[in-house]
């Protein structure tokens, strides 16, 4: 048996261990800024619909409850600006992170094909085409650094993880029209689009972008970090169908179905934009606090203009940054996780709770 694991990256989060263990020798503790996971309680609504929902001793379908379709539909017509829009636009998925790591595979790419994705981004659309076989491409431009020949996937990433950059109407008009144009299949990794603070993020499938049609365009969405959900493993996927299509036939054969009770607590999730706006404003608190102390400690910020992370340089080699702030007991991620172009950043979330996240800015200062 040929060993899989062969074809990955170290996982890049052991190698943060023993400055984990420096930070959590601080005296007033660790103060965990590293890996951006929700802290924050899970909406009452939704937890009540996911007890509501808790008798259910059959088998979940892979396409969801109509009601979550119906959830799904609306959600993206409202906040997305999606238009004519009906159940086989939309497929939920069991986490953001297994789509992305599983997409390659399910959508039979191999040996030969490429599968491009943003300089720096999220280690996972690597991980999807080496699990494969598929070759992983990376770029600054796509129109200008590809060549479309053997390109089969192209994953866009606005907000940006890790820098917080978001793409503007135009360019991502530009993009689809020359992805379609050459036949490369578009999936736009939209997690943090309700998370911009200083730029408006903008989805595929809104009709300036993609014209009112979704050929060759798929945008990803999580319950993870707008409803605190990343614990319940609530994403979806939305756009064209017949590329929805194929991905639930296959997901029917894998077994790939989102509990029951998650089914109902994403439709309680989708319906509410009151617990939205209450957790954005958390965010915002404690992203300026943080942002503010770490300017006046000698950082620059670049980007991070939306999603829930600062992506900061002291103009040094990224785990020299690293150390410093494990010495006071401050633990960020390092940016050539991301990429060979973050090696002079780190990433910092800020999705710790109002006392640590003063805690760190007390340390900065």
């Amino acid at each position: 048996m040929s060993a899989v694991s062969s074809r990955l990256p170290v996982f890049p989060w052991d190698k943060l261990e023993p400055y984990k263990a420096t930070a959590a020798a601080h005296p007033d503790g660790i103060v965990d800024l590293s890996v951006g996971t929700p802290v924050d309680p899970v909406p009452d609504l939704v937890r009540e619909a996911l007890v509501a929902a808790a008798d259910s001793p059959g088998y979940p379908t892979v396409w969801g409850t109509p009601a979550l379709r119906d959830a799904l539909v609306s959600w993206c017509e409202r906040r997305l600006g999606a238009v004519s829009f009906a159940h086989t636009h939309v497929l939920p998925v069991v986490g953001s992170k297994e789509l992305v790591a599983w997409l390659p595979t399910q959508l039979g790419l191999g040996a030969g094909d490429e599968v491009a994705y943003p300089r720096l981004a999220y280690p996972t659309y690597e991980v999807g085409a080496r699990l494969c076989g598929a070759t992983p491409v990376v770029y600054d431009d796509p129109v200008a650094d590809l060549d479309p020949a053997g390109l089969k996937l192209l994953w866009l990433n606005s907000p940006s993880n890790p820098t917080g950059r978001v793409l503007a109407k135009d360019e991502l008009t530009r993009i689809v029209a020359w992805a379609r144009e050459h036949g490369v299949l578009v999936f736009s990794d939209e997690c943090y689009l309700e998370l911009g603070w200083e730029a408006e993020p903008v989805s595929v499938l809104h009709p300036d972008v993609c014209g009112g049609t979704y050929e060759g365009i798929v945008s990803v969405h999580s319950l993870s970090k707008r409803s605190n959900l990343a614990g319940y493993r609530a994403a979806f996927v939305a756009g064209d169908p017949s590329v929805l299509g194929e991905l639930l036939q296959i997901r029917k054969h894998g077994g790939m179905m989102t509990p029951a009770p998650v089914q109902a607590a994403t439709v309680a999730a989708l319906g509410d934009d009151t617990h939205v706006a209450e957790q954005r404003a958390r965010y915002a608190a404690r992203r300026l606090a943080l942002r503010e102390a770490l300017v006046k400690h000698g950082f620059r910020i670049e980007h991070s203009e939306a999603s829930l992370y600062l992506w900061a340089t002291r103009d040094e080699p990224c785990w020299d940054t690293v150390a410093h702030l494990a010495e006071l007991g401050v633990l960020v991620a390092p940016g050539d996780f991301y990429g060979e172009a973050g090696e002079r950043f780190v990433r910092v979330a800020f999705t710790a709770t109002d006392e640590r996240v003063e805690a760190a800015v007390k340390r900065l200062g």
